[in-house]
């Protein structure tokens, strides 16, 4: 079974990790109502999509869910 994307990003989260990813996985930390537990693409795209702060947000989970779909 394959892991959650929040577990996936947050080993992007230490300092030294690549900066924008470092700050997308600090926004998911912090915000609350991010569903950790989904490994679905449409669910978190749409939740980005509506709460995201920022338009970057959504590209940098473009890039990471690539990633994540190769792990």
């Amino acid at each position: 079974m394959k892991k959650p994307f929040y577990q996936f990003v947050m080993k992007y989260r230490p300092k030294g990790s690549q900066k924008n990813y470092q700050e997308f996985a600090q926004q998911l930390f912090v915000d609350g109502e991010f569903p950790k537990q989904s490994t679905s693409y449409h669910e978190i795209s749409a939740y980005l999509e509506e709460n995201s702060p920022s338009l970057d947000a959504i590209s940098i989970f473009d890039e990471m869910w690539e990633l994540y779909e190769m792990e």
